[in-house]
């Protein structure tokens, strides 16, 4: 399955993402889901310095070697992080207006995404910060995932990840779970946001547990390794190819 791109009046984050990087301020990101009460991203922070981050994700550009692929790098604040430490960075997303603020601020970046098969460059490792396993949507694309994954890794490369593992949603107070079976792997997400007048189209969104990650990594030939557990049932992952 190929991902489209994002045109600039279906892309709210983008959207904001431009208005922040021209202004230095940005309207409200609305985020809206099926399971969630509504939310916000304040898009300041999508522009953080390496100081603002999360530990998950300093520790994430710590681990990163060589060539990097910076994966749905939305405004390229961890490419431009890389790139201050002398990495060799590409930048990809799907969002046009995402882009062209990326290149504006100096980074290597592409409009493609990780699932088109025309892109065939080759890197030593691949990050996708903020819960960037995400863009697969449901478990049943992480084959197509790790197929791409050996598609743009080295010899010896390695994918950094951060997810989350969102089960404590549907836990009770005696350890229970509210969680329907039928329904499919607890983690796929709907989302869509809003950003002035410019609605987003519905999209998937996984948030994956560390086991059930590496199950998937081991079903299609990956090792998977967690390097730090987050505060809040987030941990960073480091995947390579087995030998």
């Amino acid at each position: 399955m190929k991902n489209s791109t994002l045109e600039p009046q279906k892309d709210p984050m983008g959207q904001a993402i431009a208005d922040y990087h021209k202004n230095g301020k940005a309207a409200k990101l609305r985020v809206l889901s099926s399971m969630f009460y509504e939310d916000e991203i304040p898009v300041a922070t999508l522009f953080r310095s390496f100081e603002k981050m999360s530990a998950i994700e300093q520790e994430m550009i710590r681990l990163s070697k060589g060539r990097t692929l910076d994966v749905g790098a939305g405004s390229g604040c961890h490419s431009v992080v890389l790139q201050s430490r002398g990495h060799n960075v590409v930048a990809i997303d799907i969002s046009e207006l995402s882009v062209a603020v990326m290149k504006e601020r100096g980074v290597d970046a592409r409009l493609t995404n990780l699932f088109d098969e025309t892109f065939t460059e080759k890197f030593d490792t691949i990050i996708m910060a903020m819960n960037g396993i995400g863009i697969v949507g449901k478990t049943d694309r992480m084959e197509e995932f790790f197929r791409c994954a050996k598609r743009l890794l080295n010899p010896g490369g390695q994918i950094l990840l951060d997810s989350s593992d969102i089960r404590y949603i549907f836990e009770n107070e005696d350890g229970s779970m509210d969680i329907d079976l039928a329904a499919g792997y607890y983690g796929e997400v709907d989302f869509n946001m809003r950003y002035k007048n410019i609605k987003g189209e519905s999209f998937d969104w996984l948030y994956i547990d560390f086991d059930t990650l590496c199950f998937y990594a081991n079903e299609n030939g990956f090792e998977c390794e967690k390097c730090l557990d987050g505060e809040h049932y987030d941990y960073l992952a480091k995947i390579s190819l087995k030998e």
